[in-house]
């Protein structure tokens, strides 16, 4: 009977397992075969823009990025709060592999950013509301990984990370509506638009598009895989009474009874 009830734990266990390395296996084929289409649809495509030619196709990667970072954000919030309402650490991984991810795509857009500006604008920095804005919110979002560290208590620390996250969000609004709310160099959102139609050319939009569900799959895998990694847990070394047989190298998982 025991061996049976252990065969089932491991069956279920393993079942457990199985299901999460599926949904990898399916995002990263989506991202890949979505990335693919996109890297088409963006250099053959596509038509170069009319007023800054070949660099506006970095928008490809470039608006994907910001857009994977605000959902990445928009993650943060919500797993955040649910981590604060006592739901299971599940929420706490959650929300730190989404600000990993958030502030990659963060720094990615703004990298792009200084490359693409520097063609057209003529300069690789400017003081522009939408770049020192999003700079912010990368600032935010690593402050929200880095407060974790602070308190000796990792549940303090949990619940630090969540706080900043809730309150940082409000800086993703700001990034986005910068354009409209202070116009300068950089041009209006050409999709997210408060009102009126949409000023991009079909085949553009739609490499666009492609490109912005490649970055979302891809950030769906990369915060999977994440999350489960974050979910292993650490072993230390087994401490051996005296006078008992000591078996070399043997290791226990953190928190288990002695």
């Amino acid at each position: 009977m025991a061996n049976s009830g252990t065969t089932r734990a491991r069956s279920g266990q393993a079942q457990r397992t199985g299901r999460p390395e599926r949904t990898e296996r399916a995002l990263g084929a989506g991202a890949g075969a979505a990335a693919l289409v996109a890297l088409v649809l963006g250099l053959a495509v596509a038509p170069p823009d009319a007023l800054q030619g070949q660099p506006q196709r970095l928008m490809y990667v470039h608006v994907p990025a910001a857009w994977t970072a605000y959902a990445a954000f928009a993650v943060v919030l919500a797993a955040g709060a649910a981590h604060l309402l006592g739901r299971p650490p599940f929420w706490d991984r959650l929300a730190r592999a989404a600000a990993e991810l958030g502030a990659g795509m963060t720094a990615l857009a703004l990298a792009l950013g200084v490359l693409w500006g520097r063609p057209v604008w003529g300069v690789w920095w400017t003081w522009d509301p939408r770049i020192v804005s999003t700079a912010a919110m990368l600032l935010v979002y690593l402050a929200c990984l880095g407060v974790r560290a602070w308190p000796a208590d990792p549940r303090a620390g949990a619940r630090a990370a969540a706080v900043t996250g809730i309150a940082g969000f409000g800086v993703v609004p700001v990034v986005h509506f910068s354009v409209l709310w202070w116009p300068a160099l950089h041009q209006p959102p050409s999709v997210l638009r408060p009102a009126g139609a949409v000023p991009v050319d079909p085949p553009m939009l739609a490499a666009l598009a492609v490109g912005v569900v490649a970055f979302l799959l891809a950030g769906a895998w990369v915060v999977t895989r994440r999350v489960r990694a974050l979910d292993v847990r650490p072993t230390v070394p087994v401490r051996v009474p005296a006078g008992a047989p000591a078996h070399h190298g043997e290791r226990v998982p953190a928190g288990s009874a002695w």
